[in-house]
This record gives structure tokens, C-alpha cells and sequence, in this order.
């Protein structure tokens, strides 16, 4: 019996992974699910993340949670982005070698690459330039965990692997008006503003920065072909200091295109202006998949209808009532 710890299950790519785990186990895969929610399992403490891995002892650990927001968020909070999301990775990565875990896999997230770097971008453009500065903190957390699995396995042997996502949406995505991503706060403002039949909605920026976009379902399926992948097919496509893998849709729409989609699917049928004083970001982050696509797996949500169905959990969902 193999087990499978999945920390940050309830956020939207562990939960996705949670349930494609949980349709193998049904299927009759010999595994066993391990989850523990927040206040049962505080990750950014030391030694409850000790006593967590010494009583369970998991064979693999799949590393999903993470403190995550937009750019208003990385900008408001910028001491608890780095500070949370590096005190998770020390913790379970260290934890779980001093328990003798052997298999790991931890997610991080475009943002680790520089701001002006050629797109589409490769796995080998980290660390060759400087950061977008809206969400620098988070970025410096996550190219430390793609550092940690590095030397620990440069060290000490283990497999310990890291999956770089784009920008990910679908079911368990936040909606939150503030703090969530441009994608799933687009959908909650124009679903209001079609409900309420409000004439214009308007977005952050110029409108020309271009995103990619992947659906958390691909996601998922993608962090579990990486992490079953055999140790020498992996090791063949890495490097032992270059060893993480992109995982993208590889194309990308304009921030504009993006919000007139989702006002065809939300049926707002008004004006979608730009509020040019507020920040673009990165102007480009479009993701190079080739090293993923040469081993085998491509992304099969088209952009379309991930938005009708994400569109359609939305509504049906608690997110409805965030405040």
C-alpha cells in the first residue's frame, strides 16, 4: 500500500490532484490518501510538520499548498507571501527527507521566471534576469523550493521534483473581489455586473498584457504524469540543477480577449473599459512546453470550455457568497 500525503487539499490544484488520487483508489489502485486540513496540520510550524511526517511516515509527498493571490494581494501583503510560503516548503521538504520519504513532488508557478525574458519561456531562463516586481516575494519562495528539491537531492539521493504551473483556473479557484487571480475575478465581476445590468465593467490596466491560461484538471493530470514518471526518464530530461518542468496549454490570450470571453459567458452584454492607472504586470508569460510535451503529456481543456465550466461551478458554488 502506497502513501500518498497531499498537503493544501482543499485549495484548488490539491484538490484537483486529491480527486484524480481518489478516482485511482476506486479504480483499485493500492494507495492511501493522507490530508489534514489547516488547524489540524499548521505548515508553517516546525514542529507539528515533524511530528506529522515522523507518525504518518508517507512513502510520497505531493506539495500543492501555498499562500496564493493576485497582484493586489502580493502587493498588500508582501511579508506573508515570503515568508509563508518559504516557512511550508522548508518544513515539509526538510521534514519529510528527516522521515525518509523518497518520492516528493512540490508545485510552484510561472512567476519564477525574470520579467523581461524571451517567450516562449524555457526552463533554462531561471535566475538569468530580474523579477516582476508586483509579486517578487512569492517568486524568491517558490525558486526556493525548486532550490530545496535540488539539494536535497544533489545530497542525499531522494526524488524530490517540481512542477512549474502557468496560470491556473477551474473548480476551487478563489473569487474572492479583492484577492483573487485577473481570470476568476473577472468572472465574479462581470457575472454581477450581467445579474445587476450594469453598463460597463471595467479592468485593471491596458488590457494588453497577454496570459496562458490552464485548467486545474489538466494541471492535476500533468503533476501526477511528472510524478510517475521513472526516476532515469526524468532525470534524462533534467538537470540536477535545472530538474523543474513547465506545465502550460502553450498559447495565451490579451487580458482584453480574456474579459471579452468572459463576458460572452456570463452574458454581459455592456462596456468593458480599462483603468490604465492601475498596474499591468508582466506584459507576456507564456510558457515553453516542450520538455513536458517530448515525454508524453500535452493539456486537452481548451480555454473555451474550461471558462463555461468553471463558469458553471461558479454559480453553483459557495463562491457566490464570498464577501
Amino acid at each position: 500500500m502506497r502513501k500518498i500525503y497531499v498537503a493544501g487539499h482543499r485549495g484548488m490544484v490539491g484538490g484537483a490532484i486529491l480527486r484524480q488520487l481518489q478516482a485511482r483508489k476506486n479504480a483499485g489502485e493500492a494507495i492511501e490518501l493522507i490530508t489534514r486540513t489547516h488547524a489540524e496540520l499548521d505548515l508553517t510550524n516546525q514542529a507539528q510538520v515533524a511530528a506529522f511526517m515522523q507518525s504518518e511516515a508517507p512513502d510520497t509527498v505531493i506539495l500543492a499548498a501555498a499562500r496564493v493571490g493576485g497582484i493586489h494581494a502580493n502587493n498588500t501583503y508582501p511579508a506573508d507571501f515570503i515568508y509563508e510560503n518559504l516557512m511550508i516548503e522548508c518544513n515539509v521538504i526538510h521534514q519529510a527527507f528527516a522521515a525518509g520519504v523518497e518520492q516528493l513532488l512540490q508545485l510552484g508557478s510561472s512567476c519564477i521566471y525574470p520579467r523581461a525574458v524571451p517567450q516562449p519561456m524555457r526552463e533554462e531562463a531561471l535566475l538569468t534576469g530580474v523579477l516582476e516586481p508586483t509579486n517578487e516575494p512569492y517568486a524568491v519562495a517558490k525558486i526556493a523550493g525548486i532550490k530545496l528539491c535540488e539539494s536535497y537531492n544533489r545530497q542525499h539521493g531522494v526524488d524530490y521534483r517540481s512542477v512549474m504551473p502557468t496560470n491556473l483556473y477551474g473548480p476551487g479557484d478563489n473569487f474572492h473581489p479583492e484577492n483573487s487571480h485577473v481570470l476568476p475575478a473577472l468572472i465574479r465581476r462581470f457575472h454581477e455586473a450581467a445579474r445587476d445590468g450594469v453598463e460597463e465593467v471595467v479592468i485593471w490596466g491596458t488590457g494588453k498584457p497577454r496570459r496562458e491560461f490552464l485548467h486545474v484538471d489538466d494541471m492535476a493530470a500533468a503533476s501526477l504524469f511528472v510524478l510517475d514518471l521513472p526516476k532515469d526518464v526524468y532525470d534524462a530530461n533534467t538537470e540536477p540543477m535545472l530538474s523543474h518542468i513547465n506545465v502550460g496549454i502553450g498559447s495565451d490570450v490579451s487580458i482584453r480577449e480574456l474579459a471579452e470571453m468572459v463576458a460572452k459567458v456570463t452574458g454581459f452584454t455592456g462596456k468593458i473599459t480599462q483603468d490604465t492607472t492601475k498596474p499591468d504586470g508582466t506584459m507576456q508569460k507564456l510558457m515553453d512546453v516542450s520538455r513536458l510535451a517530448d515525454m508524453g503529456w500535452r493539456a486537452s481543456i481548451g480555454l473555451p470550455d474550461g471558462l463555461r465550466s468553471t463558469y458553471d461551478w461558479f454559480r453553483s458554488s459557495d463562491a457566490l457568497r464570498e464577501v
